[in-house]
């Protein structure tokens, strides 16, 4: 993986403790990284917050905000995967979460008021239970899923052109676009989770946790707007 600027050796190479340790280090820092997604949305929305930060956002050009977030995310993978400095590593994953939080208030903002309170948490079950069965893939066969880099580098510049296309010229994407990003998550979990079984090095677990908290994100964004989408 020459995204890594360390010499540390890669996880696969390492023996049994120190593979479990980093396994259950990157975990723990995933777990955290949602239970603190989850409650800055819960402090916005109880402090009714959430309402003038939805209408700002939406207010303004979505190339913007989507611009913002794509420096906030880049920065913030980079660094993580980088950095000597344990505490640059955690200042990466907490920015990055707060990035996400922000950049989630508009569409649960719409799916609480439009679309029902419990489409919400039917997305996220539905999110759990993808990336687990995914892990569970991925755990089961123990395979080295590097391959798929080149295509999800691909998949995300296509998505990304679509998203910049439907802003600029005013049409929906529709249904079948998030299945295909759903996809597209679904193959980024696989993906990270070889990555933590392989190949990052054994001092980059806020790293991993961060790569693997961006897709599980992804994945429940889009699962998201599908069930918004029937409503």
């Amino acid at each position: 993986m020459d995204q890594y600027t360390n010499v540390a050796p890669a996880v696969g190479m390492t023996d049994v403790d120190t593979r479990a340790r980093f396994i259950m280090r990157t975990y723990n820092h995933l777990f955290g990284a949602i239970l603190a997604f989850t409650g800055i949305e819960i402090m916005l929305f109880k402090t009714g917050l959430a309402e003038p930060i939805a209408a700002a956002m939406l207010g303004t050009s979505w190339l913007l905000v989507l611009g913002a977030f794509m420096v906030v995310s880049w920065l913030a993978t980079r660094i993580s995967l980088t950095a000597r400095s344990l505490g640059a590593q955690y200042a990466a994953l907490g920015g990055f979460i707060i990035a996400e939080a922000l950049i989630f208030v508009p569409i649960l903002y719409m799916a609480e008021r439009y679309a029902g309170g419990n489409v919400i948490s039917s997305a996220a079950t539905v999110t759990f239970i993808g990336f687990a069965v995914l892990t569970g893939v991925a755990w089961y066969t123990r395979k080295d899923f590097s391959f798929m880099r080149g295509i999800l580098c691909w998949g995300g510049i296509i998505a990304l052109v679509a998203i910049v296309g439907a802003v600029i010229f005013n049409f929906e994407l529709g249904i079948w676009f998030s299945l295909a990003m759903i996809a597209l998550a679904g193959g980024a979990i696989l993906y990270d989770t070889s990555n933590i079984l392989h190949h990052y090095p054994e001092d980059r677990y806020v790293g991993a946790a961060l790569s693997l908290f961006a897709s599980v994100a992804l994945m429940f964004w889009y699962v998201l707007q599908l069930f918004m989408s029937r409503r």
